[in-house]
């Protein structure tokens, strides 16, 4: 029997308040192989980057797994020892946050943090791994990266702060990227940059990759299946092309209904030019 890279099965992550509780994921369940990317879209508050939490265990405080399972390989990730899920996070499965002046340290030089994953899993000494991390710098299209390198977080620019984001988490080569909102507050030259930069280094490195957005046509444009989420649920789920030009489920209907035309043109042409 062939085991998926990534398998959800029927997660569901509880939050806790004082006097309540809510389910803010609600039996959530696909798979994911190696090389693929499948988007998780939805607007907010339906349980995308929760669901990304889970399998990194990085949920909030009030927040836990209630039930199912996340598997990478064929191994429980919610039964790991928290040691263990540390040698796998930044390791073998990595994630770009959303909001990179809040996922970087302010008082540590940028090449500092992206060369810590190498040093905590590769044991690389502090300078094979500075040198490791201008190398990356570079490699997602950061000039001057080793003068940059030397530079603090509020120096760089929202782009070049997601280009940061990109290289550490590939730092260690993940088999599993979850990129979440990567380019959402990005001004379209650079949202597209960022977007094609995410395709470069997945081709070369033969990641799989879970693109989070509430934008179905980012998501259209990169991904091979999309998971549509409401309330903490997959509503609808397939390949790209048949849900954006075949939706069945009416919410998927209308988010595409939200796109501008614009964008159901460009999507056309890229499909038709794939």
């Amino acid at each position: 029997m062939t085991v998926s890279l990534l398998q959800v099965e029927n997660l569901r992550v509880e939050i806790t308040t004082p006097g309540t509780s809510l389910l803010a994921v609600d039996g959530l369940g696909f798979s994911l192989e190696r090389g693929e990317t499948l988007g998780l879209v939805g607007e907010s508050g339906s349980g995308k980057s929760m669901t990304a939490l889970a399998i990194m265990g990085l949920l909030p405080p009030g927040a836990r797994v209630a039930g199912g399972d996340v598997r990478f390989e064929g191994r429980s990730l919610v039964d790991m020892s928290e040691s263990e899920r540390r040698g796998t996070r930044g390791n073998r499965i990595a994630m770009i946050f959303q909001d990179p002046m809040t996922a970087l340290n302010p008082v540590y030089r940028v090449g500092t943090q992206v060369g810590e994953p190498l040093r905590q899993h590769r044991s690389l000494s502090r300078k094979a791994a500075w040198r490791e991390a201008v190398s990356l710098l570079a490699s997602v299209g950061i000039p001057q990266a080793e003068e940059r390198a030397s530079a603090y977080p509020h120096e760089f620019s929202g782009g070049m702060l997601q280009r940061v984001l990109i290289a550490m988490a590939l730092a260690c080569e993940p088999d599993v990227l979850i990129a979440d909102e990567p380019s959402s507050s990005l001004d379209v030259t650079v949202q597209a940059q960022i977007l094609d930069l995410l395709r470069q280094v997945q081709a070369r490195a033969g990641s799989a990759m879970v693109l989070i957005s509430h934008d179905l046509g980012v998501v259209a444009d990169v991904a091979d299946r999309v998971l549509v989420m409401y309330g903490g649920r997959a509503v609808e789920c397939g390949a790209v092309d048949k849900v954006f030009e075949e939706p069945l489920h009416p919410y998927t209907r209308a988010l595409i209904g939200c796109q501008p035309e614009g964008v159901h043109r460009e999507w056309r042409h890229h499909r038709g030019a794939q």
